[in-house]
């Protein structure tokens, strides 16, 4: 490792109890928001600099994950499981601190490493993906009597709809970038579902769905799976840990994994919801969950699939109109792009409206 990496962790890691001397630290992972490093003292641990500039409030994060990691690992051990490789644990500073803030002002957070486990960027076969279901699922079951209202907000607003509404409308209307009129068929396409933007939400204030801890960021690479067994262990990436709804965790993953092409697909011929991947994601999330949804909120799943697809399409469509200025691009039009696959998504969604409610149903 190179003298500069050296000097972004060095002062970092000698302020966090580990066992041992440093043997070795190099950057690990392909996450693209914090720094992130594999320490090898007496055991490895993950070391991570922590990116204030997209989390603005670290101690409040710290908060989060701590008091969620504390939850989930009393009861791993109560279910008579491993809580070293179930949940992530964190590692206090000598200083009795669950983060470190070092000379530059920078916060850093250390995990014991699960070894002999492995996050996959892509799912490469059905099993990966009811996996994923499965231990989502299960994150959701453990975390079922947390107190949801005691989380922070790491990103305000992250998925209320209605907000995000709002802000596309007065997007549109200022047309900073004299963009709109390329895009009338996608706004149009928004506006039609505009009585729906509300719809979780509303059931929110109303009770009838429920608070829940969520993780609003459920891909697979998300989640370590055991290299023995192919089963999935632990949930990882906490940042986004905060109050929730069950049915957006669940639509996220859909929206993400249950789609028969890439993200940010220029041929829409190629676009479509896979009925079996739905179905496969849907038994492993409801497996893990066990029990633990109440019947409304297993109902709504597909609404659930649906409104996160349609929200993600009208943020693309957002940061296009105002100039690209959030989603990072690799071409002209890529967050337009990015809209019209969500878009289309939404459409062969609405389609397949019936066959989704039925393979719920099949699981009730």
């Amino acid at each position: 490792m190179g003298d500069r990496d050296t000097c972004i962790w060095k002062e970092a890691s000698e302020a966090f109890a580990t066992e041992g001397e440093v043997v070795s630290c190099q950057r690990y992972g392909s996450g693209h928001i914090n720094d992130t490093f594999k320490l090898v003292c007496g055991r490895p641990y993950i070391l991570q600099r922590m990116n204030t500039g997209i989390f603005k409030d670290p101690v409040s994060l710290m908060r989060n994950i701590q008091g969620v990691t504390s939850f989930l690992r009393r009861e791993v051990i109560k279910n008579g499981g491993d809580p070293d490789r179930e949940t992530l644990n964190l590692i206090n500073t000598k200083a009795g601190n669950h983060f470190y803030v070092d000379s530059k002002g920078d916060y850093w957070r250390m995990y014991l490493f699960i070894e002999h486990a492995t996050c996959y960027n892509l799912v490469e076969k059905p099993e990966d993906f009811y996996q994923s279901g499965k231990a989502f699922g299960h994150f959701q079951r453990l975390l079922a009597d947390y107190p949801a209202k005691e989380l922070a907000e790491t990103i305000p607003g992250f998925h209320d709809t209605p907000r995000r509404f709002s802000t596309f409308k007065e997007v549109v209307e200022r047309d900073i970038c004299g963009r709109a009129s390329e895009v009338q068929r996608e706004i149009q396409f928004v506006m039609d579902r505009s009585a729906d933007m509300g719809l979780a939400m509303d059931m929110l204030r109303e009770g009838r769905l429920p608070l829940r801890v969520t993780h609003n960021d459920t891909k697979l690479n998300n989640i370590m799976i055991d290299d023995a067994t192919g089963e999935a262990i632990c949930i990882i990436d906490l940042d986004t840990v905060m109050p929730g709804l069950s049915i957006f965790d669940f639509g996220d993953s859909i929206r993400f994994g249950a789609n028969t092409a890439e993200e940010d697909e220029r041929d829409l011929s190629k676009v479509a919801l896979s009925l079996p991947l739905f179905e496969t994601y849907t038994k492993g999330f409801l497996e893990g969950c066990a029990g633990s949804l109440t019947e409304h909120e297993v109902n709504m799943l597909p609404q659930g699939a649906r409104l996160m697809t349609l929200e993600c399409g009208m943020r693309f469509l957002t940061d296009y109109l105002e100039g690209d200025v959030y989603f990072k691009t690799a071409r002209e039009r890529h967050n337009l792009d990015r809209c019209r696959t969500q878009f289309k998504l939404v459409e062969d969604m609405e389609k397949k409206w019936n066959e989704m409610e039925e393979i719920v149903r099949a699981f009730l």
